[in-house]
């Protein structure tokens, strides 16, 4: 009886593995059809974009010089930079104050406010971005520093979700010791707290980092073509009358994603377990 149960689960378990690398597979197919293609000519491309580099259609690194001098990629990547590393720390410094405050206090508008916060995570982009390009545009915040704003207003939704979660984890004791000795509310919160709060704060830097990076639609509605980002510059490989040479615009890609591939496999782990210790209490 042992050994059928053994088998049923060594099966059970070859079977969930070939699915899942299935998947995988599909994930990662189409980078890998993008970083192909990247050395590629724009003809070969499109008469056949699965087919691997020959001698014929390889181009070697023609298509990331010419791709990154067109896009003006160096200063693009400068933005996008800017724009996420400013974003990032303002998110995370401050959702995590609003977590803490709104957990620590009694009052029933803290209350309010967290569920003001819970439903405004799932209000999609597009019902309020028209809205806020004209607002933006009348509170001159259409430019690299006013963008930090506006990422920080949709940033703190999902991040002070996280840090409340992880907030009421911490013993209000460790808060009580600190005033104490002497520590005001504020110095308490730098001093004792926010170190505490340091796993899922690198959580949630994590996946703001990799938004932020990533979108295309705010910067290209609020900031336009002055002050490009990556996403933004590579749009505009574009020809005449929808053109595209494919070659540049695969190989930019392929430059715009290894930065934030690279972050992120220097940073996973730090996902599940600033998660993890989030969700202990809720």
């Amino acid at each position: 009886m042992k050994d059928n149960n053994s088998r049923a689960y060594n099966a059970g378990n070859i079977i969930m593995v070939i699915c899942l690398s299935c998947i995988a597979i599909l994930f990662v197919a189409p980078i890998l059809l993008v970083l192909l293609n990247s050395f590629k000519g724009k003809l070969y491309i499109l008469n056949n974009p699965f087919a691997f580099p020959n001698a014929e259609s390889f181009t070697g690194l023609t298509n990331y010089t010419s791709g990154l001098a067109a896009t003006g990629f160096f200063h693009a990547f400068g933005w996008s930079l800017f724009i996420t590393v400013f974003s990032v720390a303002a998110i995370v410094l401050f959702s995590a104050m609003t977590a803490w405050y709104i957990t620590r206090s009694s009052l029933a508008f803290c209350k309010g406010l967290y569920f003001i916060f819970v439903f405004a995570m799932i209000v999609p982009f597009q019902m309020v971005m028209f809205p806020l390009t004209k607002v933006a545009n009348l509170l001159h915040l259409d430019n690299p520093v006013g963008i930090l704003l506006i990422y920080l207003g949709f940033g703190c939704a999902q991040s002070v979700f996280l840090f409340s979660g992880f907030v009421k984890s911490v013993p209000l004791a460790v808060e009580e010791a600190a005033v104490i000795d002497g520590c005001t509310p504020v110095t308490a919160f730098f001093l004792v707290i926010f170190p505490m709060l340091m796993p899922i704060a690198i959580t949630v830097a994590i996946l703001n980092t990799m938004w932020i990076w990533n979108d295309f639609l705010l910067p290209n509605l609020i900031i336009g073509s002055e002050y490009r980002t990556i996403p933004v510059a590579v749009q505009y490989l574009r020809g005449g009358y929808g053109s595209i040479d494919w070659g540049y615009m695969m190989a930019v890609i392929i430059m715009a994603v290894i930065p934030i591939i690279v972050f992120y496999f220097a940073c996973q782990r730090y996902i599940i377990e600033g998660v993890t210790a989030g969700s202990v209490k809720g």
